[in-house]
């Protein structure tokens, strides 16, 4: 993600605007992942070389986790609890995606890029969002 697309994206003279659409865009990139998890688990896991069950498992976790991340997106004022709770709960897959490559998974060269880089992205959403809570709450 761009730092040009993030700055238009924040760019708002509503403060709740851009927590709302760091939300969005982690419930759209999380929903989606999530749905090519589910309708391509066999040929992603080959890929990735993480286990079919799995995949199929964590996208339809994933798709629910998006829909609520919208729904929290769709409020005019998110409430800041639940807020707090997706930016943990990011935080946390971020995290446990860089330890799942040293304790659990044998991926593929292409699992090696795609666990952490998922991670990362998810990380920034945390970090996009943290922010906008912060701002939002001045």
């Amino acid at each position: 993600m761009s730092a040009t697309l993030i700055g238009s994206i924040a760019r708002t003279a509503e403060p709740q605007a851009a927590l709302r659409r760091f939300l969005a865009l982690d419930s759209l990139v999380t929903t989606g992942n999530g749905l090519a998890y589910v309708a391509f688990s066999a040929p992603l896991g080959r890929l990735l070389g993480v286990g079919e069950g799995l995949l199929l498992g964590l996208g339809i976790l994933l798709v629910a986790y998006g829909a609520a991340v919208g729904l929290l997106a769709s409020r005019r004022r998110p409430p800041a609890l639940p807020v707090k709770l997706v930016i943990e709960t990011n935080y946390a897959w971020a995290a446990l995606s860089l330890v799942s490559l040293a304790v659990w998974f044998s991926p593929t060269a292409a699992g090696a890029v795609w666990i952490p880089a998922q991670g990362l992205v998810v990380a920034g959403f945390a970090l996009l969002q943290q922010l906008a809570l912060r701002s939002a709450a001045k």
